[in-house]
């Protein structure tokens, strides 16, 4: 593992962890939050391009609380906004987007893993977020990826590195050959679901890294099925128990075609949150790094504004 690099982030205690363009802008504002549309399309495949932030008119989207943020045409892959790009910071659970993407690049989905009592006891531990699974339980690799990106379970990764690796640490070593692989230079995983150990801050990432996984997470089918879920039943079987696991992103439902991606929280990470968004044929990704360290909705709210101001944006150019 290398050493830890420099961060600028805020200093917080260690604990557990989710013109035309005017008027344009003016428009959007007034649209209320409507039911999630239904829609998703892949991302683009080309790495986001390195042309100058549109400025619209000078103009920057107001009021959004991050210390890190990016926000990207998907479909063109041209950079909107930006702030602090290549900082490095803590991301929490956004760090189980790159677990599901090393699992689902891995395939055997329906491969049986039965839940230890190491896994319980992992949760337990830390007093992390769970998906309540129940050692002895056997589930697919498929529901234990709905159980880690819906929930944020912490012990449905742990159970995933585990069967994957093999052992976590084989894992986390293929996690950080695949952030390589797609040119994440701002980035190293120490596990594999961005608790604070073996600190706050030896995993991390920056904004321009976190789109890069984003779109890359996006263009996998089963990735994009369970993310833009806002929740899942798992009925009982004589193989495991019921589960019901709700999303943790906020955005689902409440905003007009948001339909991924990730959250995120530690007290060193704040809240933050990886999101794309689909509005008449167009798609936007961003991500919010540490929008508070106090306020769950941050995130959202910085969110919201961001797509806000993106979509307005973008139909202005259009106009």
């Amino acid at each position: 593992m290398r050493p830890q690099r420099p961060l600028i982030a805020r200093p917080r205690p260690t604990a557990v962890a989710g013109g035309i363009v005017a008027a344009a802008l003016t428009w959007f504002a007034l649209l209320a939050p409507a039911q999630a549309a239904t829609a998703g399309v892949a991302a683009a495949t080309r790495p986001v391009a390195a042309s100058r932030p549109v400025t619209a008119a000078a103009r920057a989207p107001a009021g959004v609380s991050a210390a890190g943020a990016d926000l990207v045409n998907a479909a063109t892959g041209r950079r909107l906004w930006s702030r602090g790009l290549n900082t490095e910071r803590p991301i929490a659970s956004i760090t189980k987007v790159m677990t599901a993407l090393v699992v689902i690049r891995a395939g055997d989905l329906t491969r049986k893993i039965r839940i230890s009592q190491a896994v319980v006891n992992y949760v337990r531990e830390h007093d992390g977020s769970s998906a309540g699974l129940i050692a002895g339980d056997i589930l697919t690799a498929h529901q234990l990826l709905e159980g880690m990106l819906l929930p944020s379970g912490n012990d449905a990764a742990f159970a995933l590195a585990g069967a994957y690796g093999p052992g976590w640490r084989a894992f986390v070593r293929k996690m950080n050959a695949t952030a390589q692989a797609l040119g994440m230079r701002h980035t190293h995983f120490a596990n594999f679901d961005g608790l604070p150990w073996p600190t706050e801050y030896t995993t991390y990432s920056a904004p321009t890294d976190l789109i890069i996984l984003g779109r890359a997470a996006m263009r996998l089918a089963t990735f994009r099925d369970i993310v833009r879920q806002r929740t899942h039943f798992l009925a009982a079987t004589p193989q495991h128990h019921a589960y019901f696991w709700q999303n943790t992103n906020q955005l689902l439902g409440s905003y007009a075609g948001a339909f991924g991606i990730k959250t995120g929280f530690t007290h060193g990470a704040g809240y933050s949150l990886l999101f794309e968004a689909q509005r008449h044929g167009r798609t936007l990704i961003g991500v919010v790094l540490d929008s508070s360290g106090t306020d769950p909705t941050a995130s959202f709210t910085a969110a919201r504004r961001l797509l806000n101001w993106g979509f307005a944006v973008l139909a202005a150019a259009r106009s």
